[in-house]
Parts: C-alpha cells; structure tokens; sequence
C-alpha cells in the first residue's frame, strides 16, 4: 500500500455535510455492521474452503452510487477498502471523507479516460483499471505532479472484447513492461471481469495465467483482483486475492441515471 499521504482532495463545494455521525442513523449503521460481518464471515469460508487463510483476501466495498455517509460509517466499522467506478462520484467522496479525517485505501476499478487521470491520482491508492500504456503514462504523470505513487492493476480483457475494458491476452507483456517502467506507477498485479456468459471457474483460470506471465515482468506483481457479488467464491477458490463487493455489504443500489 501507498505509505505517502495524499494530498486534500480539492471538492467542487465545501464538504460541511458529515458530522461526527455522519448523518447515519442508527439502524443503517447496524445494518452496515451486520452486513460486513457476514460478508467477512462468507469471505473466511470461502478461503476455508480453498485451503487459504482468511487474511489472504482482501475486502474491497465498493460504495458507488451510495452516499458519503454509508462509506464514512464503513470506515469508522473498520473497512479500510473502498471502491468507486466513476470518478465524478468518487472525487467528492473522497473529498468529504477527507475533510472528516477519514482516509480509507481507495480504489478506482472502473473504466478509465485520459482525462480522468489527475483527478484519479489525486485521491486513488490503486487503480485497478489500467488497460492501455498511453493511460499508463497519463497516471504515472498526474501522480508524479501530485508527488505520490499509485499502485496499479492491469485489467485483462479475457474474452478480447475491450469495449468493456481491459487489455487484450496477447497483449499483456507490452503493457507490464510499460507500467513497470512508469516512474510513479508500482506494478501489482492483474484484474478482471468474468466475461458474460463465461463459467467463473474457466475465468478465473484464465486470469491466474495472465497473473503468472505479469510476474515475469515482475516477481512482485501478485495481486489478483477478482470476483464480485455473485461470483466471489470462484475468485478466491482460483487463487485471487481481492475481492470487490458492494450489494452484500450496502444493499441493492438504486438504478443509475
């Protein structure tokens, strides 16, 4: 994990609206509490079940679409992870959080343009989305401008359908080679999206020999960030050492506008 401190996230209005609660009531907050503890529990038997530990996966909560408060209660419940898909969202999250003297690890895991990049690096500890090497360099810049390093994560597109992001197989190396290079980038692994209508299983497979051909680039890139709700077991069963959950920690999410 990135052991500088980032900098204040600039927030498009004053972040005034979380107070020492945060506005949680208190059966939100029992339910936030209820909920990741049985997360953590079904994530402990999983690993059980694959012969892992529990401390070999990591929890991230992505909390898009819910309001700054959910995630503020989430840290103060001890959930140090959380992540965001869209940066117009996460930006002002992390900004409110920030201003209430909480920083949780964020992570950025969706789809990411060039001109996101120095908003992104200004509050994300891990982006899990790097797909290209032009993104890459754009990340690396922004970050090096912010004076911090950014932990990064190639996405893999496994089937090679890329308008949902990611890199394709067969071109892997390049773009390790590329992240590795980068001067404020610290390469750590692989992350996918089981492809729709693919068995978890065959997926996931797929991704752990993705994740071996990173390591010949660099030994240190073992991350593997896998699995979210309905598919979570697979992951972790096929080795992967994050997991991205949000409706089995924060309920079902209103649909997007």
């Amino acid at each position: 994990m990135n052991s500088q401190r980032r900098p204040p996230v600039q927030a498009a209005a004053p972040p005034d609206s979380l107070g020492p609660q945060h506005l949680t009531t208190r059966s939100r907050r029992d339910q936030l509490r209820d909920n990741l503890n049985r997360t953590r529990e079904a994530i402990a038997a999983a690993c059980s079940d694959a012969g892992r530990t529990p401390d070999s996966v990591r929890l991230i909560v992505v909390t898009k679409t819910f309001p700054s408060s959910d995630a503020a209660t989430l840290v103060e419940l001890g959930q140090t992870d959380l992540g965001e898909n869209r940066d117009q969202e996460a930006a002002p999250k992390a900004a409110e959080l920030g201003a209430a003297g909480l920083e949780p690890v964020w992570h950025f895991v969706g789809q990411l343009q060039r001109n996101k990049a120095k908003s992104v690096a200004g509050y994300a500890d891990w982006v899990h989305s790097v797909d290209r090497a032009p993104l890459a360099a754009a990340l690396s810049n922004a970050a090096n401008a912010h004076g911090r390093t950014l932990n990064a994560l190639i996405q893999v597109s496994l089937d090679g359908d890329t308008a949902r992001g990611g890199v394709p197989v067969a071109d892997l190396e390049p773009l390790a080679e590329a992240i590795a290079a980068a001067p404020a980038l610290v390469l750590k692994g692989v992350m996918a999206v089981a492809p729709l209508g693919w068995e978890p299983a065959r997926a996931f497979a797929l991704l752990n020999e993705c994740s071996e051909r990173v390591r010949r680039t660099d030994p240190g890139a073992t991350e593997v960030s896998a699995g979210m709700s309905g598919d979570y077991r697979e992951a972790v069963l096929a080795g992967a050492t994050m997991v991205r959950l949000g409706r089995n920690v924060l309920g079902e999410r209103e649909p997007m506008a």
